[in-house]
């Protein structure tokens, strides 16, 4: 992608070191603080249209802190723990892999992602975000075998299969603020991987319409 090289060439002294690690302990921090002291950020830091049209211009951050709102509804710390950790590990190898400024970038495509998500359902979480890094991982290192709930070997890309299905499901039985939400979320994804994405889904289907046609022949 020679526009992020050019990018990077020029602004990469910019980026912002372990910026992962950063939403990671924003979000343990704020969970924390929601359960066991006071609940005032979920009135101030959600990423919510009527709220940004009132002037409070601050959320289109801190949205970036606020865990989802399953995870901030369950009292259930180890499996938050959990989610917190697996992205904590994905983010840092991505991180590693591209470089603090590439990484920013995909971020920032998730953020402006979030934001249209925002103006045109109401409101919008990270979770679309989250859910691009993991499809990244997926794409980048599918043959990785990892042991899922620290006992099942599985490879990546079946868990990223998985999620995709999973991704289409809600998206099918979704109402439009939630389409909204699964499709801006991919931005990041798309940005990085759409045109490998297409080439893709391309050749699977040439590749499918020549094993049609040279069946159809010997029948």
């Amino acid at each position: 992608m020679r526009w992020l090289d050019r990018l990077e060439r020029r602004f990469g002294r910019y980026a912002i070191p372990g910026l992962m690690n950063l939403l990671i302990l924003g979000q343990a921090v704020l969970w924390m603080v929601t359960e066991f002291f006071t609940q005032v950020p979920l009135l101030l830091f959600p990423l919510e249209s009527t709220a940004l049209l009132h002037g409070q211009v601050w959320r289109l951050v801190t949205f970036l802190f606020m865990p989802s709102l399953a995870d901030l509804l369950s009292p259930n710390l180890l499996s938050f723990a959990l989610f917190l950790y697996m992205y904590w590990w994905i983010g840092n190898a991505l991180e590693r892999a591209w470089g603090d400024f590439r990484f920013q970038i995909f971020i920032a495509a998730g953020m402006v992602g979030a934001w249209c998500s925002c103006l045109l359902s109401g409101y919008a979480d990270t979770s679309g975000m989250f859910l691009s890094l993991f499809f990244a991982y997926a794409w980048m290192w599918p043959e990785q075998q990892i042991l899922f709930l620290f006992f099942l070997p599985l490879k990546v890309k079946w868990l990223g299969w998985a999620a995709a299905a999973m991704w289409a499901l809600n998206f099918l039985r979704g109402g439009f603020s939630t389409k909204a939400t699964l499709l801006f979320g991919l931005a990041g994804f798309l940005l990085f991987f759409g045109r490998e994405l297409w080439d893709w889904a391309r050749g699977a289907v040439v590749s499918w319409k020549r094993r049609r046609d040279w069946q159809n022949r010997w029948k």
